[in-house]
Order: C-alpha cells, then sequence, then structure tokens
C-alpha cells in the first residue's frame, strides 16, 4: 500500500474528521488516480485511508478513519446500505411523498465524489472523483445490492470531473437494454418528467422538492392571482403553484409567468404541465413561459409597471467556489433588487442560491442589501434548506451549498 505523509500541523482537519486533503497539505508521497493510500502524520502516525488524485488541488478524499477497515467490495455495500438505510430515518420511508430521492450524497455518507439518486425504478449516479471512478465497478455492485434495483444509469459528465482529470462518461452501467431514458416521477401532489441522459445535474432539482411543496401550500393558503418563476427550469415550481391553486379552488383568474433561457428546459416545462392537467391553462395564456434573459425581464417588467404578489428565484450557481463570491454576490444582488421592485406589499419573494461559495450569513446580507437598494423592507418568514435527504454533517460543513430565504413585503 502506498503511503502520503502530511507535513507537519496539516494533520488537524483529519484529526476533526474532515475527508479533504489539499495538495499544499502534502510532504511526500502519491499514488495513481483513484488510488487508495495509507496517510500518515508527519510523525508517521496513521490518520486515514484516502483514494489520491493526483490532478486536484483535493489531493486525497478520505474513505476511512479506521485503520482496520479495508477498502473493498463489502465497504462499499456496508456503506450504500447505511446511506439508503438513513433516507428512511429521514422521513423518506416507502411508500414516500417523492419516488425521487437523493440515495447518495457524497461525502456526507463516506462516498467522497459519488451522488446517487433514484427515480421510480432507476438509479443515476455522478463518479465525480478519482476514488470513486477506480472503484466503480464495485461500487456499482453495491449499489444494486443495498437498493435492490435493476437498472444504474450513469451520468458522470458535470464539470468538476475535468479538475480531478476525468472524461466525461454517461450510459447505462446496469439493466439498460431497451429502457426508457425518460421517467416521469411523483412529487407531492404533481407528476413530473426527468430526462436522466440530458436533464441537469443526475436529471432534476430534488433538492427543492420540499421547497416546492411549500411553495404550493403558500400559493393555496393565501390564493395570489400574479405569480413569477424565475429560472424556471423543467417547471417544477411552476407545477407546484398551480396545483396548489386547484386545491384551493383558487385557479380561476391566476396567472403565472415563468422564465427560462433554456428552449429545451421550457418545452419540457410545458410538458410537465400538460401531464398535470393545465393544458387550458397553457392555452388561455393564464400560464406563459418566456424563452428570455432573467435579468432583462425583470427590467422590462419594472418599465411596463408589471408587479406580481409570488416571485421565486431559483438561478443557476453563481459561485462554485469562495473565489468567485464577490462577482456572484453582485449578481445575486441585482436581481433580488429588481424583484422588490416588482413585489407587491404583502407579495412573497422566495430566494434562493445554490452556490457553495456563497454560506447563508452572506446570502442573508446580500437579500438585505438588495430590499435596502430597493428602498423597502420586508419579514423574512423562513430559511430554505435541500430536502432532508441532501443531509449535512457536522464534520462536512461545505455539503450546505443550498439556502433560501422567504420574504413577505412590508
Amino acid at each position: 500500500m502506498k503511503t502520503i505523509h502530511l507535513r507537519p500541523g496539516k494533520e488537524r482537519a483529519l484529526l476533526r474528521g474532515h475527508p479533504w486533503i489539499y495538495d499544499n497539505a502534502l510532504a511526500s508521497g502519491g499514488g495513481d488516480s483513484g488510488e487508495t493510500v495509507r496517510v500518515v502524520s508527519s510523525e508517521g502516525k496513521f490518520l486515514a485511508w484516502a483514494a489520491f488524485s493526483p490532478s486536484s488541488k483535493i489531493r486525497a478524499r478520505v474513505w476511512s478513519f479506521d485503520e482496520a477497515q479495508r477498502i473493498d467490495a463489502p465497504f462499499f455495500v456496508a456503506l450504500c446500505a447505511a446511506s439508503i438505510s438513513a433516507r428512511s430515518r429521514l422521513g423518506y420511508e416507502k411508500p414516500i411523498q417523492s419516488d425521487g430521492v437523493r440515495l447518495i450524497h457524497g461525502e456526507v455518507d463516506g462516498l467522497p465524489g459519488l451522488i446517487v439518486d433514484q427515480y421510480g425504478d432507476t438509479l443515476v449516479a455522478q463518479f465525480l472523483s478519482a476514488g470513486v471512478e477506480r472503484q466503480k465497478k464495485l461500487i456499482t455492485a453495491a449499489l444494486l445490492q443495498a437498493s435492490g434495483l435493476k437498472k444504474l444509469y450513469e451520468r458522470s459528465d458535470a464539470s468538476s470531473r475535468t479538475l480531478e482529470g476525468l472524461p466525461a462518461m454517461t450510459g447505462w452501467l446496469a439493466g439498460g437494454e431497451g429502457a426508457p431514458e425518460e421517467v416521469v416521477i411523483q412529487e407531492h401532489a404533481w407528476k413530473l418528467q426527468v430526462s436522466i441522459s440530458e436533464g441537469h445535474k443526475t436529471g432534476f432539482y430534488l433538492d427543492q422538492r420540499d421547497n416546492r411543496h411549500r411553495f404550493a401550500q403558500e400559493a393555496a393558503r393565501l390564493k395570489f392571482r400574479r405569480m413569477l418563476n424565475c429560472y424556471c427550469y423543467t417547471g417544477g415550481f411552476t407545477a407546484a403553484g398551480l396545483t396548489g391553486l386547484r386545491d384551493a379552488g383558487a385557479l380561476e383568474g391566476a396567472q403565472i409567468t415563468s422564465i427560462d433561457s433554456s428552449g429545451p428546459a421550457i418545452e419540457r416545462a410545458k410538458a410537465n404541465l400538460v401531464l398535470n392537467g393545465f393544458e387550458a391553462q397553457l392555452a388561455d395564456g393564464s400560464a406563459s413561459f418566456m424563452d428570455a434573459d432573467v435579468n432583462a425581464s425583470l427590467r422590462q417588467f419594472i418599465a411596463e409597471g408589471r408587479t406580481f404578489d409570488m416571485i421565486i428565484l431559483d438561478p443557476p450557481k453563481f459561485a462554485p467556489s469562495a473565489a468567485h463570491a464577490e462577482r456572484a454576490a453582485r449578481a445575486y444582488k441585482d436581481i433580488n433588487r429588481l424583484a422588490f421592485k416588482l413585489l407587491e406589499p404583502g407579495g412573497l419573494l422566495y430566494t434562493f442560491s445554490c452556490s457553495g461559495g456563497i454560506d447563508a450569513d452572506l446570502f442573508h446580507k446580500i437579500v438585505a442589501g438588495a430590499a435596502m437598494d430597493a428602498g423597502v423592507d420586508g419579514y423574512i418568514t423562513a430559511h430554505l434548506n435541500a430536502a432532508p435527504d441532501h443531509p449535512i454533517t457536522m464534520r462536512f460543513p461545505e455539503g450546505e451549498y443550498l439556502k433560501g430565504l422567504v420574504v413577505m413585503k412590508k
């Protein structure tokens, strides 16, 4: 077994249970891409077993802090089984309110760089680090054994793989012969069509599942008439809002406008509305879509004197790391400032950031600054996070990427 030695003092993060070892922490040693190496302190004391990545700034990712642990097939079976079992304790036991669920959440579940989502009877996995890439066959078998499912599709096409020196890879790893790459999932009271081969991430944004549910409940309770969904993607929040209004008997006369700069995403969003029985709203324009830039559209609405009583801002990742935070903060502040200008008094703004480089405290300050620049104030009625099947652990705070606020304009 190859060994890497850390510089003096660089073992502190590992002693706290953090799973990352950066390149500047290494004194000597190495390994092949994804190879399991023994990690020792400057004094030669065992610290961890880790997967080595010669191309990444994160030079090694920890598998285990137990010196007696073997990194083998039973190890991966046990981790996959424990992760799936944890989802039931997190509130996603079967039958569940959705058949789209995150089963493996990378470092949080002890499998650095591995993301696995379940859509109905199909697993979709992203192997995003050198370690899980090297162990792909063992992990694939472990996932199928632990889940009891037979179909597994790979979506290892995220840009982060390039940082690990890995090429993009997609396709069926198991059970794919003749299997569809389009699946329909049930999420709370609505259905959504997901493309596991072309959709964002593993096919869809499951992390917003419970926030969409809250939005549907708010729409039903407050019976708002004019809603705006920015960066709508395939229309999850749009379908949720319309479903909430329909359940409350308040659909007639309501208007919802959805904006995205992707034409194909908008077509999928329209199909999702049809799937949920909203053909009439598409036909009469009460559910309308704009293939447009969000920032420019918000400015246009202000010029036209339009207002809304519910606005959703769910933009893509503006700051992939802390190094991009300043520029991203300006972008977040600008769209929130425009949204506050468009929001009616008493209206609700659902605003989100999925940027890991923007923490919850900074995001709060950005939104507060946007309100101040817009000359308004508001009540913060909720702090939102990813759904519970995207957990955060005490030892890996980097797992907290999605944060949101619900603000009622005064």
